[in-house]
């Protein structure tokens, strides 16, 4: 995918998925599998990066998936949202990052990045929920 001058949509996969209480906490690479599906879906006016920590990397491997680029955080997804967006700004690049998790809003919006909640991604069952 080429990053010059587009922009970049960071998803916190945890708190992206953790936001609809569906059940997927009972299998954690599935809820990982259903949101890339969802992100896949989406027209490609931008890269897409998908952060996925813990047991939630089972779900969906590494590397770009379906024009979604995977980054599968060693330990802190956090702190891998964080490196991913300095790394885009550092580019130049203009950076979205969709969390709802005040902290790192904080920490990204201190980068110059901009931050959208889960919401922001449709609901697949048209239900309201993120």
């Amino acid at each position: 995918m080429d990053d010059t001058g587009a922009e970049v949509w960071v998803v916190d996969g945890a708190n992206v998925v953790g936001s609809r209480p569906d059940g997927w906490w009972r299998d954690r690479p599935g809820a990982a599998r259903r949101l890339h599906t969802r992100l896949a879906a989406l027209p490609a006016a931008a890269e897409l990066v998908l952060v996925l920590e813990g047991a939630a990397r089972g779900g969906v491997p590494e590397g770009v998936l379906d024009g979604v680029r995977v980054v599968h955080a060693p330990r802190d997804g956090d702190a891998t949202v964080v490196a991913e967006t300095a790394r885009a700004r550092k580019a130049g690049r203009t950076v979205h990052v969709v969390t709802a998790d005040r902290e790192l809003r904080a920490r990204v919006l201190a980068l110059g990045a901009q931050v959208q909640g889960p919401s922001w991604l449709p609901d697949p069952e048209g239900d309201g929920q993120p």
